[in-house]
């Protein structure tokens, strides 16, 4: 049996834009970065209140990163939709879909470089 969640890997084609969106935007700190023993690039960003990472990849080799949108995302909890909103777009990045009210809250999206969406949840109070 699992223990706990240590990471989530995304693997990208653009390393320092995606670390940039992830640490700018996102405001997620970078923790530790290094070759592994085939030869991929891994940095991997912590966020505030979470023990898990996010673990982004660049591995050339491999060839390009093709995207399936819609096929994953992960979700962050916002103080304010509004403001995060204002963030982001002020940096190159509108959100894509949203405000949409919903029962626990507001939830919204934005587009990571790469083009995996990322849903923002700002719950009621």
């Amino acid at each position: 049996m699992v223990k706990k969640l240590l990471h989530t890997r995304y693997r990208v084609n653009d390393l320092e834009k995606t670390i940039h969106f992830y640490t700018q935007v996102l405001g997620l700190k970078e923790v530790r970065r290094h070759k592994s023993p085939r030869g991929s690039e891994l940095v991997f960003l912590q966020t505030p209140n979470s023990d898990e990472l996010i673990e982004i990849c660049s591995y050339p080799a491999s060839g390009p990163v093709t995207f399936c949108s819609d096929l994953t995302h992960l979700a962050f909890e916002v103080e304010s939709i509004e403001e995060f909103a204002k963030h982001s777009a002020a940096l190159g990045y509108p959100l894509s879909d949203g405000p949409t009210p919903s029962s626990s809250g507001v939830f919204a999206f934005i587009d990571a470089p790469e083009g995996y969406e990322i849903e923002l949840i700002e719950y009621r109070k």
